[in-house]
C-alpha cells in the first residue's frame, strides 16, 4: 500500500529568512534532503489571497514574485526557477470543485516570498514542479480546515502539501521585542506544540479563545490560517513532529511541523 505524502506547515518569516537561514533554514535543509522526493509541491501562503474564486498557478514557468519593499538588493536578485504543473494544476482545480469551493486556473500568476523563500531550503535545485494556490480573503479556522480536507487527497499522488504561514506574527512588535524572544512568543508557541501533538482539533480550532496571548501572537489571522489547511490535509489520525526554528526579530516563532 503507497504511503501518502506528509503534510508541511513552515513559517516562513520576514523575506530576510531567504539570505539568513538561521535555525529555521538549517532545519528545513535537513529536511528537505530527509523526504522523499515527491511529484510535485504544492503550497498556498497569505501573500496570495483572493476574493471569489480559488486562484490556481497554471503557468509551465511561473515567476519569482518579489512581494516586498525596502529590503536589500539581494534579495531582488533572487529567483526560483521552478517549473509548474499546469496538468495537475487543472485535476487541483476539479479536485476543488468536487468538494464544493469556487476554483479557476491562474496562467499568469507566479511564487510569492511566501512560496519561493522557504522552497529555497526544502528544495533548492529548484527541479520539483510547484504549484501555489491562492487563500480566499473570506477563510476562518474552520473554513482553512476544510480547505485542507480537500486537498488531501493530493497525498495519495505523491504531491507534497506545503502551507506557509507563520506561528507568531504581531509586526506591531517587529521593532520593540526582546532579543532573545518575547516570553508571549514562547507561550504561544508552546501551547500549539502541546495541541497539535494531543489531537484537540476543537482547541486549536478555537485557539483564540484557549491559546496563551492568541491576540498578541496573531492580531490577524491570515499568517495563522496555513496551518490550519496543514491539519485538515493531514486528516483525523496524524503524527507530528517539530522542526524547531527559534524565534527571529523576538516576535517571529519559527517552528515548522511535519503531518504524517
Amino acid at each position: 500500500m503507497t504511503i501518502p505524502s506528509p503534510v508541511l506547515f513552515v513559517s516562513h518569516g520576514s523575506p530576510m529568512f531567504a539570505v539568513q537561514p538561521g535555525r529555521a533554514g538549517k532545519h528545513l535543509a535537513e529536511l528537505g534532503r530527509e523526504l522523499t522526493r515527491p511529484q510535485a509541491i504544492v503550497i498556498v501562503s497569505p501573500h496570495w489571497m483572493t476574493r471569489g474564486d480559488i486562484g490556481v498557478t497554471a503557468s509551465a514557468a511561473p515567476a519569482t514574485i518579489h512581494d516586498f519593499g525596502g529590503f536589500p538588493d539581494a534579495l531582488y536578485k533572487i529567483q526560483y526557477p521552478a517549473s509548474g504543473a499546469p496538468v495537475l494544476a487543472a485535476q487541483i482545480v476539479d479536485m476543488l470543485k468536487t468538494a464544493g469551493w469556487s476554483a479557476r486556473l491562474d496562467a499568469e500568476r507566479g511564487l510569492d516570498h511566501g512560496a519561493w523563500v522557504p522552497l529555497l531550503y526544502l528544495a533548492p535545485a529548484a527541479d520539483i514542479p510547484v504549484i501555489q494556490i491562492s487563500m480566499p480573503a473570506s477563510l476562518d479556522t474552520r473554513e482553512a480546515w476544510k480547505l485542507g480536507q480537500a486537498l488531501k487527497p493530493l497525498r495519495d499522488l505523491n504531491v507534497l502539501i506545503v502551507a506557509s504561514g507563520s506561528l507568531t506574527h504581531n509586526l506591531y512588535e517587529f521593532r520593540g521585542a526582546t532579543p532573545h524572544g518575547a516570553q508571549y512568543v514562547k507561550d504561544f508557541a508552546a501551547w500549539t506544540a502541546k495541541t497539535l501533538a494531543s489531537g484537540n482539533l476543537e482547541s486549536l480550532l478555537d485557539y483564540r479563545q484557549y491559546a496563551p496571548s492568541a491576540e498578541r501572537a496573531h492580531p490577524t489571522d491570515e499568517h495563522f490560517l496555513p496551518l490550519f489547511i496543514a491539519v485538515g490535509a493531514a486528516g483525523e489520525q496524524y503524527e507530528t513532529r517539530v522542526i524547531e526554528g527559534g524565534v527571529e526579530y523576538g516576535v517571529l516563532a519559527m517552528d515548522s511541523y511535519l503531518f504524517t
